[in-house]
């Protein structure tokens, strides 16, 4: 397939035999990227904490592809051992995995700690998908080209790793804390490439995407005390930069599909300032490709989680 420097969602190709992992699937854009997946032959489980959700999801799905392979599984990003119960899911029902899709997240809420003491943003966003793709790595590296796709945002611009206070227990603010979660997704995303080079899997891709201003419920958890500023910057800007949940789903699906994206490549929105329109390769700040702050924050992360991602240590 010849290279586009523009892409939509009718761009995917055909999927038949590859299997994905989605978290957050039960709405919004990973619900629409699950749908595209499975409309083009793909093997899609909803890794979803609410079963119900992800229930209802999965039957919308089959609704308009009734003869796609959809299941659902139960993973809660806030809990290590849910974690853990998802990665044992898949390896002991040997399920094939050719693409884990990080897309659920949390934003802009107010401070609360998960069960395994971290600020829940870092700790949903973050830390929560390091550990699954720890846990799934092996699994990866059994399919050929594999890939991992991590959601990050816009806001990764006004983030900062606050190495001596990740879970900001000296100070919150809401937003502060989301946007060091969607930076941290970038530095994950470039480290990971780059431990995938490391030993020698070149077909390996580690990519990031946003889905600039997409009319999502990502928004229903926010901080009361934000929630009036937002509605009303929302109800100024959303008719000219805002997009719905299927077109904030095509730098996903690019980055997942794409024959011609490389590992380390980011995927945006081109129009407005990145807030809509035909997947592109954007470029994120620089902090983002800082070698030092990525294996600086992969140490952290192995430390605060338990996961070793043993299989990308280099046989010495």
């Amino acid at each position: 397939m010849a290279s586009k420097a523009e892409w939509t969602s009718r761009d995917v190709p055909d999927q038949t035999g590859r299997a994905f992992v989605i978290t957050g699937s039960s709405g919004g854009i990973g619900l629409e990227t699950a749908r595209v997946l499975a409309q083009r032959g793909g093997d899609v489980v909803l890794a979803c904490r609410n079963l119900d959700k992800a229930t209802a999801a999965r039957a919308d799905i089959l609704a308009t592809a009734p003869d796609a392979a959809v299941e659902v599984g139960l993973l809660d990003l806030s809990s290590l051992a849910s974690v853990r119960e998802f990665a044992d899911w898949m390896h002991s029902n040997n399920r094939p995995l050719d693409v884990l899709i990080n897309n659920a997240g949390i934003m802009a809420v107010e401070h609360t700690i998960t069960e395994d003491g971290f600020e829940s943003q870092l700790g949903v966003n973050h830390l929560g998908h390091f550990a699954l793709t720890g846990l799934l790595v092996e699994r990866l590296l059994e399919s050929e080209a594999p890939r991992v796709v991590t959601m990050s945002s816009l806001a990764h611009r006004s983030g900062t790793i606050a190495f001596d206070d990740l879970m900001s227990a000296r100070r919150y603010k809401p937003f502060g804390a989301y946007g060091q979660s969607k930076l941290a997704n970038l530095l994950f995303t470039m480290e990971l490439q780059r431990r995938f080079r490391r030993v020698g899997r070149s077909d390996a891709l580690a990519l990031a995407c946003h889905p600039g201003l997409a009319s999502t419920n990502l928004a229903s958890n926010i901080a009361p005390g934000l929630l009036q500023r937002a509605a009303k910057l929302t109800e100024r800007f959303a008719p000219n930069l805002g997009q719905a949940a299927a077109e904030g789903a095509v730098p996903t699906l690019r980055a997942a599909t794409d024959p011609e994206v490389n590992g380390g490549d980011y995927l945006g929105p081109s129009q407005m300032m990145e807030s809509r329109g035909p997947a592109v390769k954007v470029k994120a700040r620089p902090k983002a490709y800082d070698v030092h702050d990525a294996r600086g924050l992969w140490e952290a992360s192995i430390e605060l989680t338990g996961v070793t991602y043993n299989a990308l240590t280099p046989a010495t």
